[in-house]
């Protein structure tokens, strides 16, 4: 009897060691989003909330984001120790000489929509040679234009700031959208999908991730625990995010009221929705994050045929730092 009480005493330092461990206190750390708060980034805010970072040992500050504050200037500057971004700005930015690195590709598919009305006679690229395209100011310019040069077409482009209201009266014949935000935004406001004409850039060769979570080099060489599990933590606030959302869409929307974002739940619960078909596995629905590296060489390939030079290694852009979560 004695020994099976020395055993148990035993296992249960082991594991109130190891649980010990894995939330030893590792540091602060600010993170920073690159839009303003809404569902895109639901499983970093219930991260937080839910006190997922801090489980790992990890106090996470979310900053809020937006056009005004460029994602790596603030890394840059130190003034963020996480960022979120597209692979395409990102791959620009450390072309450029930022020395950034990918820590995690949440993303694994393009949300990029051309949208048309059929009314306008557009049913295939060739037919938009001529017309207006919409396109985002704030940037993210590299991959519609790759398609452009891809089928050939020559565009008028016409800068948007953010709402989808030129295309909605005419103003221009094509615009660039996001599946999970602007397209359904464009649905909401009285066209029904039948009126319109869709080109989904996952379903070309130019099917190019989106989403993941970026440092500096130096962060990650002299912290590469927080990296791992600031990684982690997010992992499992995304996967809490999607499987409570009704609760994650009050907190989104919360969060949205309080930084003075207009909140539309109904939009959020669709932006939510279409974040677990681009983020998860659609065979397994699990969800990695690991970046392929055919998607780098392929947005290299796109930056490169857009004028953008610079040479810069898949081993030296990205680590997995989620890879050893369990599954």
């Amino acid at each position: 009897m004695k020994r099976i009480i020395i055993a148990i005493s035993f296992l249960l330092g082991v594991i109130l060691t190891s649980r010990a461990e894995d939330s030893a206190p590792v540091g602060k750390v600010k993170f920073l989003p690159h839009w303003l708060p809404q569902a895109q980034f639901a499983g970093y805010y219930m991260a937080e909330k839910k006190g997922i970072y801090k489980k790992y040992g990890i106090d996470v500050e979310i900053l809020k984001g937006g056009p005004e504050v460029p994602p790596f200037d603030m890394l840059n500057s130190g003034k963020t120790d996480f960022t979120t971004n597209f692979l395409a700005t990102a791959l620009k930015a450390a072309m450029g000489g930022d020395k950034i690195v990918n820590i995690g590709q949440f993303s694994k598919k393009s949300a990029l929509v051309y949208v048309t009305k059929k009314k306008s006679g557009i049913m295939a690229p060739a037919d938009m040679n001529g017309k207006k395209l919409g396109i985002w100011k704030s940037g993210f310019r590299e991959v519609p234009l790759a398609f452009n040069k891809k089928y050939g077409i020559d565009m008028r482009i016409v800068p948007i700031l953010s709402t989808p209201n030129l295309f909605l009266l005419d103003g221009v014949d094509v615009m660039t959208v996001m599946w999970y935000n602007e397209y359904h935004t464009i649905l909401n406001s009285g066209l029904d999908e039948d009126e319109l004409t869709d080109f989904f850039f996952y379903n070309s060769e130019l099917n190019i991730p989106e989403d993941g979570v970026y440092c500096l080099q130096k962060t990650l060489t002299e912290r590469p625990e927080v990296c791992e599990k600031f990684i982690k933590a997010s992992i499992e606030g995304w996967k809490y995010a999607f499987a409570h959302r009704d609760e994650t869409i009050e907190a989104i929307s919360g969060i949205m009221r309080e930084a003075h974002v207009p909140a539309n739940k109904s939009h959020q619960r669709w932006m939510l929705d279409r974040m677990n078909d681009l983020f998860t596995d659609g065979s397994s629905g699990e969800l990695a994050t690991r970046l392929n590296e055919e998607s780098f060489k392929k947005t290299l390939e796109i930056l490169s045929e857009s004028g953008v030079s610079g040479k810069i290694d898949f081993v030296n852009f990205h680590r997995d730092c989620g890879e050893n979560v369990e599954k």
